[in-house]
């Protein structure tokens, strides 16, 4: 076209075009609505369950809450082992971005030890759900809670949470009894029930604690609850309450053992006092005891070092554990022995000189009296404490019949119903020296015997055993701890001896040897006969042990000799002899004198039938104001 020409727009076809474009636009305008509108209905429909879950498990958490342990009391109602509420630093471990620079920065807030963090990341490593916060420090005092509550906003997923702990109020007099918990362990964890023990801290590591954590630990509970961006808790959605611990009521009487244990003094030694009627353990007493609080609130390596190192072994429980010989307190169970295997009989008599011998030129076996006692019969024997009568008569029997007859008694063997760890004790035997040493069985080690030294070892809790035994003219209930389990009897399994006759060919022969055990404290020349006086009446037996052996030319003087080295003293009693209440047996370690046990039984005597404690015990008397 010429320059001249002029240009001349086709006004119809640009607007067809136009209309062509919005057309095409429109199509595809309605295509993406349509494949929106499928996907959000693909969304919200088809697959609103699968979407729907995924937002709850972001928005909704399932926390997990332990149960609060079932509580410990003694026979009359008093608390023994509590819980008490603590303050413990918690962290969900999966909210930390970066956990070494939290650690850092905790570490310029609160000090937490290397242990603290080693049990964080242990629990950490093995069974929890996802989301579950972790204990990383219990027992916050409010300081700690304080500094950390100005900088909890900076940290996701760490927080402070209220727990209950437990508390034992009463202090080292118990905790051989009643036991202690202690923080779950690596080796714990791959024996409990993960889910079970979800979110638990503690489990019971001795006595009581320990052999009825079933019944103790209840089961956990859960919430599930709503929570921010940042990991904290908005609000609880749904909430299944856990189930307590069952309450265990046990025989022991509270004030009775903290007397017992106040009486040992600056001794060691052990008290063991039981029911006749019931076989109930009302003291068990191994001294020296321990806090074990400080095992609930985590124990320090120095600490620890300390009750390990201690010479006086606190951590040893002596009641269950203590091998002692019997010394004389096993007299009158030597005496019954004779008289049902017919080597002796209420009326012969014996002179007693001042020593024993096997062979006219043979080692003498000494008398504790030097001049001996002269012409005495069975019944005399006990009144006395007659060595030489006992070396003969044990002489004469050999350890056959001995070890049958001590056996009926419970000695050698496993006693208690309800706690692990129990020493057997030794119960000699031929058998078990010659597979021990390689050597026969020798008169003289039946002559050690006869006083209850030599190869024999009892605990203190088999002693007392044996004890109810005679004071039951026979009856032997097996010692137990718990008294009912929420209120209700305990049912102890068929493969466990809980009681048993022990019958002797004259059954007229049990109340004679009480009569005996009377008059060793009502008799002139008793050997307790210091604790005469009383309303009632005790039947008893003293027991002097020795530590070491004397030769023939050596003499016992216990002020030129290290006070490890003096005789254990020993007592066995029960009371009112005719139809007893209470039997014990309790040991001075290194006590030297019988006396001391003796008198200290007398004193347990008149509280537990009499009512007479001293006023400081009544904070230990239920409904008491003091």
């Amino acid at each position: 076209m010429d320059a001249g020409q002029k240009y001349f727009r086709n006004y119809k076809l640009e607007q067809n075009l136009t209309q062509r474009r919005i057309v095409f636009a429109a199509i595809f305008v309605m295509v993406l609505i349509t494949v929106l509108i499928g996907r959000l209905f693909y969304l919200q429909v088809v697959e609103f369950e699968r979407y729907q879950t995924k937002a709850d498990q972001n928005r909704l958490k399932l926390v997990t809450e332990p149960p609060s342990r079932g509580l410990i009391y003694d026979r009359n109602g008093l608390v023994l082992a509590d819980n008490r509420p603590i303050h413990s630093l918690t962290i969900v471990p999966e909210r930390v971005k970066d956990m070494d620079a939290f650690r850092e920065e905790l570490a310029d807030v609160i000090e937490i030890t290397d242990e603290e963090w080693d049990d964080f990341n242990q629990r950490r490593k093995a069974y929890r759900r996802p989301y579950q916060s972790i204990t990383l420090k219990s027992h916050l005092s409010d300081k700690a809670w304080a500094k950390l509550s100005v900088d909890l906003y900076k940290w996701e997923g760490v927080q402070v949470e209220a727990q209950l702990t437990r508390f034992y109020p009463y202090g080292e007099a118990f905790a051989h009894a009643i036991g202690y918990v202690g923080r779950i362990n690596t080796k714990d964890l791959e024996k409990l029930d993960k889910q079970r023990y979800q979110g638990s801290l503690f489990l019971g590591k001795s006595g009581v604690e320990r052999f009825y954590e079933e019944e103790l630990h209840g089961f956990p509970g859960f919430s599930k609850v709503e929570v921010s961006a940042r990991g904290r808790i908005m609000s609880e959605v749904e909430r299944q309450n856990p189930v307590p611990g069952k309450a265990i009521q046990l025989h022991l009487d509270a004030r009775l053992q903290q007397y017992a244990y106040d009486l040992l003094g600056d001794y060691t030694g052990s008290v063991i006092a039981m029911d006749p009627n019931t076989g109930g353990i009302l003291a068990f007493v191994s001294k020296p005891g321990f806090d074990a609080n400080m095992f609930v609130r985590g124990i320090s390596v120095k600490e620890y070092a300390e009750l390990r190192d201690s010479p006086k072994l606190p951590l040893f429980n002596r009641a269950l554990k203590g091998g002692y010989p019997p010394a004389s307190t096993i007299k009158p169970f030597m005496a019954l022995a004779g008289l049902e295997n017919k080597f002796s009989s209420w009326t012969e008599r014996y002179y007693a000189s001042g020593a024993y011998q096997i062979n006219p030129d043979g080692r003498r076996y000494r008398d504790w009296k030097k001049g001996g006692h002269g012409w005495v019969n069975l019944e005399r024997s006990i009144i006395e404490s007659v060595d030489t009568y006992y070396y003969q008569l044990a002489h004469k029997m050999g350890i056959s019949p001995i070890h049958s007859f001590l056996s009926r008694f419970g000695y050698g063997e496993k006693n208690i119903l309800d706690l692990y760890g129990e020493n057997a004790g030794l119960l000699p035997s031929n058998q078990w020296k010659k597979s021990k040493y390689g050597e026969p069985w020798y008169p003289g080690d039946s002559v050690n015997i006869g006083i209850g030294q030599g190869f024999m070892v009892a605990t203190p809790l088999q002693i007392a055993t044996a004890t109810t035994a005679l004071a039951n003219r026979g009856q032997w209930l097996a010692p137990r701890m718990a008294k009912t389990v929420s209120g209700e009897s305990i049912e102890w399994p068929e493969n466990k001896l809980v009681s048993k006759r022990i019958s002797l060919r004259r059954e007229a022969d049990w109340q004679r040897m009480v009569n005996s055990m009377k008059k060793v404290i009502t008799d002139d020349h008793g050997t307790a006969r210091r604790l005469q006086g009383t309303s009632y009446d005790i039947a008893g037996k003293t027991g002097t042990g020795q530590v070491f052996s004397l030769q023939d030319d050596e003499e016992y003087e216990a002020d030129k000799l290290a006070k490890k080295l003096h005789d254990h003293a020993l007592f066995i009693g029960f009371a009112p002899s005719k139809k007893p209440d209470i039997a014990i047996f309790a040991i001075y370690e290194n006590g030297g004198s019988s006396s001391k046990p003796a008198d200290l039984s007398k004193k347990l005597f008149d509280a537990y039938i009499l009512g007479k404690y001293p006023r400081k015990y009544n904070h230990l008397k239920v409904g008491s104001n003091e």
